[in-house]
């Protein structure tokens, strides 16, 4: 993790199977980090473990989940000015996406907008200040990556009642499309958080 924000254009924080409120001392470092390079008005970007530590950084509450959300299953984009944000330009509103988390976000930080929820998650995307998003699913996974979960995490599997097969056979129906989602994602985050200007600018 960088001491400072010299020569940080944007923060990206992924998901691990770590928990806030864990004893792991790198995570009360990379809350710190991350509300230094929030209250510089730098792009962030987190992604289950990494929307976590956005919440928990800005005054959010992170809560155990009483079952875990794991596999595919549908996201929706919320009525009203969600259908809007410019960060989920041509992102089906509903849509079947990969999920794998046992917490979630209970509180979003303060005048955060929820973009995105599921029946089980009411936080599954969200907007704090004008370059700060995360998400609670991940839309950044590939179908080999899949499969490397099924084998590494079975105990969150076998407490969410589903089987690796069961997840690969969601896969076979619905990962393609959200693949397309993934591309989308990312190269809205890009062109929002970057813009060409900047970036070419002396």
């Amino acid at each position: 993790m960088p001491r400072d924000l010299d020569d940080v254009r944007g923060v990206v924080i992924l998901g691990g199977p770590q928990n806030i409120g864990d004893a792991d001392a790198w995570l009360s470092a990379e809350a710190a980090f991350i509300r230094k390079a929030h209250d510089a008005n730098l792009p962030v970007l987190g992604i289950c473990l990494g929307a976590q530590l956005i919440a928990h950084a800005l005054g959010g509450k992170v809560a155990r989940m009483p079952e875990p959300e794991v596999g595919f299953m549908p996201v929706r984009t919320l009525d009203g000015a969600a259908q809007t944000e410019i960060l989920l330009a041509g992102i089906p509103w509903q849509a079947h996406v990969f999920h794998a988390h046992a917490c979630e976000v209970v509180e979003p930080p303060p005048g955060a907008m929820v973009l995105q929820s599921s029946d089980r998650c009411r936080v599954q995307c969200f907007r704090v200040g004008l370059r700060t998003i995360g998400f609670q699913y991940h839309f950044e996974v590939d179908r080999p990556m899949i499969g490397t979960f099924c084998g590494q995490f079975e105990h969150l599997l076998e407490s969410a009642g589903v089987t690796c097969e069961q997840i690969q056979a969601q896969a076979d129906k619905h990962y393609d499309r959200m693949a397309v989602m993934g591309d989308r994602l990312a190269l809205n985050f890009v062109n929002f958080a970057f813009p060409f200007a900047a970036l070419t600018r002396a």
